[in-house]
């Protein structure tokens, strides 16, 4: 099992298990996200590219699967997703560049799926 689906399986356990909890905290959080990716004057898409450059910036792997994962399913092209990363690289330096990878592994994964389908 590759690094990014055994990082996927965690993320999807740890929201199954906040959730079973009926944590109010993760709800709250949930809520927030739906709120934040809400159509509004930027759609969704906007959004969830804006969520990867944020993601590389502040090197959360988990954050970046999901955004680049979630943006693919949303329509945004690879370029679109290279761009963000390209936008976070420029305002983290050398950390955002090393942070990167983990982003484009993820596309390479999505989008080789998506072509393949």
């Amino acid at each position: 099992m590759s690094d990014l689906e055994q990082m996927r399986r965690r993320r999807k356990r740890a929201h199954g298990r906040l959730t079973a909890l009926k944590s109010p905290v993760y709800a709250s959080f949930l809520e927030l996200e739906k709120a934040a990716y809400r159509e509004g004057a930027l759609s969704a898409r906007t959004k969830l590219l804006a969520g990867i450059a944020v993601s590389v910036a502040v090197n959360c792997e988990a954050c970046m699967q999901w955004h680049v994962e979630e943006a693919a399913r949303a329509g945004a092209g690879e370029r679109e997703i290279v761009e963000m990363i390209e936008v976070a690289i420029k305002m983290g330096g050398a950390p955002a560049v090393v942070a990167s990878r983990v982003a484009f592994e993820v596309m390479e994964q999505v989008f080789k799926t998506r072509d393949a389908q």
